[in-house]
């Protein structure tokens, strides 16, 4: 480092009109390592203060190899902060705040995913780059397991809501000081975990974002975690009658799904526009005396019927939606796969399996609902006061958190509120992403800006191609997103260039194919 500011100190005698630009990196470096953070924090200690420049890999040793972030790469100069802050007597956060030099303003904040204590890096650097103050935390515990939440509230509540809030706080006095003048307009952005939090914060504290880009979010939070839990007991154990091997979920279960569901909307292009028009019959997988391979047996062809269904309490009362075919090519890995899955049983004990979970336990996990994790506001009149903005997005292939339940949750906020499609307009848009998978990849143009590496690389930032900068254009312009353009590169790479783009409809209303390429943007209409 000390050899690159030596040349930049001679291109400077050569070249004297840069001495103005030089100077301002000297500042904002200077500036940077000499800032105490920690003297503004009440109890917090500081462990990361160091000045970065564009194109470094960053390294991150101490992170919980279960995050599998050992390392980000930068796009821009910015100064790094880290430190441990306390929440309670049992409980603390550790927080980063990346501060780009060349800063816009704003201020993001970035969430969290499953149940784990994972810093976002990538979202990090990701807002570093479009000149946002950028913050995140561990949500209160470390890696990506709940036992930390086991007989100590405290960490649950940093989980729930009290990680981000802190962090939010906190970071909007830190980025005041060091840029000596106070952030203009304040974001978050987060999917999955993610965007429940957003949707959290939006209920808890109206005036902590302006803006908000909440993705696939966990709402209902306990019953969903009861609802992918039930999914073992409907399965059964590899060896089980019941069960079906991923080879054919994969295959041939995928294939009629697909022979059923895709030419629904006119276009045979492997993607089921719109689930909802789905009404799935798995009778036809039945094996017979003239079929008996690439078929199910009838205990097979009940676990599909059983999947594809709502999931009730004893008394008839919802506690989760269907899960929507097209998913199950990705649900097999975790939902389908013949095991518990990790994170329902985190909502128990430690020790506890949920081979036999049953709608009771259900009923107790809702009961509890600890920390008012739950997250299913029936109104965010507060922060549509504030003149905050939500934007919510969901993958139609989702295979964690049924897409279905965010069209719920806009009938439930809808109901609550007595507001027609029309009047949620004003301050929240929901975003159907045909072909997504959770959060990202898929057969669909699932590239829309709605997190860090993959997710935005090759969009930029341009309002009708990523969703932050469209939050950021209604927010501060006053122009709301009718629709969202994602896109697909070839075998998802960018390098290798777009294969095709789609726009994304505003709920209620349906892509709607008008003929043509099925591949061409101008084939669709939202109706």
């Amino acid at each position: 480092m000390a050899r690159f500011y030596d040349l930049i100190e001679f291109l400077t005698f050569l070249f004297p009109i840069t001495q103005s630009a030089v100077n301002a990196k000297y500042n904002f470096r200077s500036r940077c390592l000499s800032f105490a953070p920690e003297a503004y924090v009440f109890n917090s200690s500081r462990h990361i203060l160091e000045y970065i420049t564009a194109g470094t890999n960053v390294q991150i040793p101490d992170n919980d190899p279960t995050c599998m972030r050992p390392n980000q790469s930068v796009a821009v100069d910015f100064c790094r902060v880290g430190l441990s802050i306390p929440t309670s007597s049992r409980s603390s956060i550790s927080f980063e705040l990346w501060l780009p030099e060349g800063w816009s303003g704003r201020f993001l904040a970035t969430g969290n995913g499953g149940i784990d204590g994972c810093i976002k890096y990538e979202d990090l650097a990701y807002g570093a780059q479009y000149k946002f103050a950028t913050v995140g935390t561990n949500n209160g515990h470390n890696g990506t397991t709940g036992i930390d939440f086991y007989k100590n509230p405290a960490v649950l509540t940093d989980y729930a809501w009290r990680s981000l809030h802190t962090s939010v706080d906190i970071g909007k006095r830190l980025v005041d000081l060091i840029y000596a003048k106070p952030h203009d307009k304040s974001y978050y952005i987060g999917c999955s975990l993610g965007g429940r939090q957003g949707v959290k914060a939006a209920e808890m504290f109206p005036d902590d974002f302006d803006g908000i880009v909440a993705g696939c979010p966990a709402l209902d939070f306990n019953n969903l975690q009861s609802w992918r839990g039930h999914f073992f007991p409907i399965t059964g154990p590899p060896n089980a009658s019941t069960f079906i091997p991923a080879k054919a979920w994969k295959g041939f279960v995928h294939d009629e799904v697909l022979k059923q569901c895709d030419g629904i909307d006119g276009a045979i292009d492997g993607i089921i526009e719109d689930p909802n028009l789905c009404d799935f019959d798995p009778e036809k997988l039945l094996c017979t005396k003239d079929n008996t391979t690439n078929c199910l047996t009838a205990p097979q062809v009940n676990t599909v019927r059983q999947i594809f269904s709502p999931y009730y309490f004893s008394d008839g009362s919802l506690i989760y939606p269907a899960m929507q075919p097209g998913s199950e090519i990705m649900a097999v890995e975790k939902l389908y796969a013949g095991k518990p899955f990790s994170y329902s049983e985190a909502i128990y004990t430690p020790t506890y399996t949920t081979a036999h979970l049953t709608t009771h336990d259900a009923s107790v996990a809702f009961a509890l609902n600890p920390s008012n994790i739950r997250t299913w506001p029936s109104t965010l009149l507060p922060y549509q006061r504030t003149g905050g903005k939500l934007l919510l997005y969901h993958g139609g292939q989702d295979n964690q958190i049924t897409s279905y339940n965010t069209e719920r949750f806009y009938t439930h906020l809808s109901l609550g509120m007595n507001a027609t499609s029309d009047d949620l307009d004003e301050f929240l848009r929901f975003f159907r992403v045909p072909g997504m998978f959770h959060c990202q990849q898929g057969p669909g143009a699932w590239v829309f800006g709605q997190g860090g590496n993959a997710a935005a690389e090759g969009v930029g930032f341009d309002a009708g191609r990523n969703v932050l900068a469209a939050v950021v254009k209604w927010v501060e312009e006053g122009q709301a997103p009718e629709s969202i353009v994602g896109t697909k590169f070839v075998n998802d790479s960018v390098g290798m260039g777009v294969e095709y783009v789609h726009r994304h409809c505003k709920f209620p209303a349906r892509s709607t194919y008008l003929g043509g390429d099925p591949r061409g943007i101008d084939s669709w209409k939202c109706v």
